[in-house]
């Protein structure tokens, strides 16, 4: 009978399906480590991208590593640059977009853990 570890290594991030181009390794979370109490994921957005607005239930930090990208955040719009970082606080309605020329990597964690259910997009 084998003690359970103190720590998770991924080797292999949960991909998550998407229909947009966009990419999404989960690396922490509720789909990849079955982490509750926040999620880790590293993510890239191709030009022109965007997605619906949303009020979330959770609190998003974004960390753009190389491109820009786009938060309307209850009607206010701001642009992060490679560098830069945003909360953005649960129940705020937000939709993220990449309306540049270039992808946008970035890094995003939320608290706690990103889910489907508690994500709350516009259709």
């Amino acid at each position: 009978m084998s003690a359970e570890k103190n720590y998770f290594r991924n080797t292999q991030p949960f991909r998550v399906p998407t229909t947009d181009g966009k990419l999404i390794e989960e690396h922490v979370g509720l789909a990849s480590s079955h982490t509750a109490q926040y999620s880790v994921a590293h993510m890239v957005a191709p030009p022109q991208w965007s997605e619906p607005h949303q009020r979330p239930e959770f609190d998003e930090i974004t960390i753009v590593v190389r491109g820009r990208k786009r938060f309307e955040i209850d009607g206010d719009v701001v642009e992060l640059a490679a560098g830069e970082s945003l909360l953005i606080k649960a129940g705020a309605r937000v939709r993220y977009s990449n309306p540049f020329d270039a992808e946008c990597e970035y890094w995003s964690v939320c608290v706690p853990a990103f889910s489907p259910a508690t994500v709350h997009r516009e259709e």
